[in-house]
C-alpha cells in the first residue's frame, strides 16, 4: 500500500524553501486479524468440557452405577442358577478331579445325585399339586362356610333375629371385598414402582460385591493402597494373570480357585502364600509374569517375590503391606550394643532383616564372599558391616585392599595388618602382592598341616573393594605377566583363583566387593569359587546370573528386579551360611547400614581388645632390609607377640625377603644380637623392650665404631 503525504503550510501557494514542508506520513491500521471459525471455537469449548474432571467424575458414577445393577442382575441370575440347579455340585465336583482328590469328587457327586432324586420328587409332587389343592380349597371354602352359618345360627338365637344368621357370612363377604380394593387401588402405583424397586435390589447387590471395573470407582476406592490380600484378590490375580490354561482351569473350579491356595501366613512386613498350580501350568510361566502379578495384586513390582518351594508345581507368593519395603529397618546391633562380640567359628554376623522381618545373620566360617551390584547401591557398606563383626574376633587378621581408595576402609588402621587404599595402577599391583603374600601364608600353613593335621590356624582374611579395578588393570611386570585379566598368567585372576582352591582349609579367606559384573571384570572361575555370593541391584538377568549362578535365578532370585537408588542395602544372597527358607535357593536381605561414624566406634572397641597392630599401607619391594628393624617394626606397640604373628607380619610386610622365613631364621636374627625368643603361657613370644634393647645397643656400637 502507497504512502499517504500530506503538505502543511499557511499559504496556498507552493512555499519557495521545500525546507518549511512538513511531511506527515500516515501510516495506515494494520489489516485485522481473520476471525476464528465459530466451529474452531465450539470444539475448543467441547474439548474443555469433556476433559474437565467434574465431567470425568460424572461418566464414571454413571458407568458404575450402571455396571452395579447389570452386575448386580448377573449375581442373582448365578445364584438362581445355582440354587435350582446343581451347577454348584459339579463345579465343586470338576474342581475336586483337578485337583486330583478323587476322593471329595466322589462325595460331591453323591450329593449330587441326592439333589437331582429330590428335584425329581419336587416336580412329581407338582403334576399332582392342582388336584390336591382343588380339594383343599372346596373342603376349606365349605368348612368356612359352615363354620359361619353356624355363628349366625348362635347370634340369631342369642339376638331374637333371624337375620342375624347370614350376619357373618355378610361381613366376610364385604372384607374380601374391601382387599379386592385396597388391591385395585394399590397394584397400579406397585406396577410402576416396583420394576424400579427390583433395579435398586439388583444395584444393591452389585454395589455390595463392587461389581465394576476399577477405573469407573472413585479416587478413594479405585488407590487400593494397603488393600488387604485376601484368597480371593489372589485368585483374581492369578486368573488374570494372561495365561490361558491357568485362567480356564479357575473357571473349571468349583470354588472358583480357592482350591489352589494355602493358608495366607502373616511373614514380616507383608504375607505369604504357596499357590499350586493346576496342571498344564508351569510355574516359569508365573514367575515370567512378576509385573502383571503384582499390578494385579494392587503392589508394585518390588513388593512381590516368586520363589519356587520344595513342593512339586507350586510357586510361593511373598505379598508385601504397600510400601513397607520402603520403610528403613533400623540401626545394627554393632552400633547399638557395645558389648557385642564376635565369634568366627561359632557366631554368625549380623547383616540385616529379611523379607518377613527376621533376622539375617551370616556364618563367615571358612567361606569366601563376592558381594556384587551396581555402582552407588550399597556394596562397600554391605561388605564393611561384616568385616565391622569379624574384626570384634580378635584372632581374625584382615589385609585390606580399598581399590576405590575414598577412605571407606580408614578406620581399619591399627587393625588390618595390610590397608591399602587408591585406585591407581600402583595400588592394584600392591594389592596384587598382598594376595600373593596371602597365598605364600596359605601355602606355609598348608605345610604345617602336613606336619601337624590337628593344627588350628587363626582365620586370615584378604579383602579386595572394587576388585574390577584389578581386573582391568592393564599394568604389566618386568616378565611381561600381566597383573590384571583372566588368563593363567594373570597375577591377579592367579593368586585369587589360588586361595579359592585352597585357602578355606587353612582359614585364608578371599572376599571380593565387585560392581557392574561382566566376563572380562569378574571371570567365571573367580566368582564360581564364592561360597557366600550376593547381589545387590543389577540391570539385567544375566548379571544376575553372573553375580549368584544359574541355580539362584531359576529358583527366583531377581536382582535385577531390585530398583537402583530406592533399594540402596537390599541383597539377594546364595549361601548355606544363611538361613534360607525349605525349598529356596536365595533369600532376600535388607542390610544394615553403618556409618562412618558409627564404624569408627566399632573399630576403636576392637582396637581396644588387641594389643596393637601395626598396618602397613605400602608394599615395598626390591630394597635392602634391616630385619631386627621390622622386627621392631611389626611389633608396633604391643609389649610382647608370639613368634607366629611376627613371621606373618614379616611375610606381609615384604613376601621376597621374609616369605618363607621360620622359626628358626627369626630366633638366628634375635641370637646375633643378643636376644631370643621367650616362652610365655607355653607359647613362643618376642619381647617389645628386648628388641628395642638390641636396636639401641647395636646403635651405640655403630656410633662408637664410626668415633674410634
Amino acid at each position: 500500500m502507497s504512502e499517504n503525504v500530506v503538505h502543511l503550510h499557511k499559504n496556498t501557494d507552493p512555499p519557495a524553501d521545500p525546507a518549511a514542508v512538513t511531511t506527515l506520513t500516515v501510516v495506515p491500521d494494520p489489516a485485522p486479524a481473520a476471525p476464528v471459525p465459530l466451529w474452531v471455537r465450539s470444539g475448543r469449548a467441547v474439548k474443555t468440557v469433556v476433559t474437565h474432571e467434574t465431567t470425568k467424575t460424572a461418566v464414571r458414577a454413571v458407568a458404575r452405577h450402571g455396571l452395579y445393577t447389570f452386575n448386580g442382575g448377573r449375581i442373582v441370575a448365578r445364584r438362581t442358577w445355582d440354587g435350582r440347579t446343581g451347577a454348584r455340585y459339579e463345579r465343586m465336583l470338576r474342581a475336586a478331579e483337578a485337583a486330583g482328590n478323587y476322593e471329595v469328587a466322589e462325595e460331591w457327586e453323591e450329593r449330587l445325585q441326592r439333589f437331582r432324586e429330590a428335584r425329581h420328587r419336587r416336580r412329581m409332587d407338582l403334576l399332582h399339586s392342582p388336584v390336591d389343592a382343588a380339594k383343599g380349597v372346596a373342603v376349606g371354602a365349605g368348612m368356612s362356610v359352615g363354620v359361619l352359618v353356624a355363628l349366625g345360627v348362635v347370634m340369631a338365637i342369642n339376638n331374637g333375629d333371624v337375620a342375624d344368621v347370614i350376619t357373618p357370612l355378610a361381613a366376610t363377604i364385604a372384607f374380601i371385598g374391601l382387599l379386592i380394593r385396597i388391591v385395585q387401588v394399590v397394584w397400579g402405583p406397585a406396577f410402576t414402582i416396583g420394576p424400579f424397586l427390583a433395579l435398586l435390589a439388583l444395584w444393591a447387590v452389585g454395589s455390595k460385591q463392587q461389581a465394576a471395573p476399577a477405573w469407573s470407582m472413585p479416587d478413594n476406592v479405585r488407590s487400593s493402597e494397603g488393600e488387604p490380600i485376601t484368597p480371593s484378590i489372589v485368585v483374581k490375580a492369578l486368573r488374570d494373570l494372561g495365561v490361558p490354561a491357568l485362567r480356564n482351569a479357575i473357571k473349571e473350579m468349583g470354588d472358583a480357585g480357592a482350591s489352589m491356595l494355602g493358608p495366607i501366613r502373616i511373614a514380616g512386613c507383608g504375607v505369604e502364600v504357596d499357590v499350586t498350580l493346576p496342571s498344564g501350568v508351569a510355574t516359569n510361566e508365573v514367575q515370567s509374569k512378576r509385573r502383571k502379578l503384582a499390578e494385579n495384586l494392587t503392589r508394585h513390582e518390588h513388593e512381590v517375590f516368586i520363589t519356587i518351594p520344595q513342593a512339586a508345581r507350586t510357586v510361593r507368593l511373598w505379598i508385601a503391606d504397600s510400601g513397607a519395603l520402603d520403610e528403613p529397618i533400623g540401626p545394627s546391633p554393632l552400633v547399638t550394643d557395645d558389648t557385642v562380640t564376635a565369634d568366627y567359628a561359632k557366631g554368625r554376623a549380623p547383616w540385616g532383616q529379611d523379607l518377613r522381618g527376621d533376622a539375617a545373620a551370616l556364618s563367615l566360617y571358612q567361606r569366601h564372599l563376592l558381594i556384587t551390584g551396581l555402582s552407588n547401591q550399597g556394596k562397600t557398606a554391605a561388605l564393611r558391616a561384616l568385616a565391622l563383626w569379624a574384626v570384634l574376633d580378635k584372632t581374625v587378621e584382615f589385609r585390606i585392599a580399598d581399590l576405590k581408595g575414598a577412605g571407606d576402609w580408614a578406620m581399619f588402621e591399627g587393625l588390618a595388618t595390610v590397608l591399602i587404599q587408591g585406585p591407581t595402577d600402583e595400588h592394584v599391583i600392591e594389592a596384587t602382592e598382598m594376595l600373593e603374600g596371602l597365598v605364600a601364608e596359605m601355602e606355609r600353613r598348608m605345610e604345617q598341616r602336613r606336619l601337624d593335621p590337628s593344627i588350628v590356624f587363626p582365620p586370615l582374611i584378604g579383602l579386595v573393594d572394587e576388585a574390577q579395578v584389578a581386573f582391568m588393570c592393564p599394568a604389566v611386570d618386568e616378565d611381561k605377566k600381566p597383573y590384571g585379566g583372566s588368563k593363567a598368567t594373570s597375577r591377579y585372576f592367579m593368586a585369587v583363583r589360588k586361595v579359592h582352591n585352597q585357602g578355606r582349609v587353612v582359614n585364608v579367606l578371599m572376599w571380593e566387593g565387585t560392581q557392574d559384573p561382566t566376563d572380562q571384570n569378574l571371570p567365571k572361575l573367580v566368582r564360581e569359587g564364592a561360597h557366600t555370593r550376593a547381589s545387590l541391584a543389577l540391570g539385567t538377568e544375566s548379571q544376575a546370573r553372573m553375580a549368584l549362578g544359574d541355580k539362584a535365578v531359576d529358583g527366583g532370585a531377581a536382582p535385577n528386579l531390585l530398583r537402583p537408588g530406592l533399594d540402596k542395602g537390599t541383597l539377594v544372597v546364595a549361601s548355606d551360611g544363611i538361613a534360607i527358607p525349605a525349598g529356596q535357593a536365595s533369600i532376600t536381605v535388607r542390610t544394615h547400614f553403618i556409618d562412618d561414624e558409627g564404624a569408627t566406634a566399632i573399630t576403636d572397641r576392637a582396637r581396644a581388645m588387641r594389643d596393637g597392630v601395626t598396618t602397613l599401607t605400602v608394599i615395598e619391594r626390591g630394597e635392602e632390609r634391616d630385619p631386627l628393624a621390622d622386627i621392631a617394626s611389626v611389633i608396633g606397640d604391643a609389649s610382647r607377640l608370639l613368634t607366629l604373628d611376627i613371621l606373618k607380619r614379616l611375610a606381609a610386610l615384604n613376601e621376597d625377603a621374609y616369605g618363607a622365613w621360620t622359626f628358626g631364621d627369626l630366633k638366628r636374627v634375635l641370637e646375633a644380637e643378643g636376644e631370643e625368643p621367650k616362652k610365655s603361657n607355653g607359647r613362643m613370644v618376642v619381647h617389645r623392650d628386648h628388641v628395642l634393647r638390641a636396636l639401641a645397643n647395636r646403635d651405640g656400637d655403630d656410633s662408637a665404631s664410626a668415633a674410634g
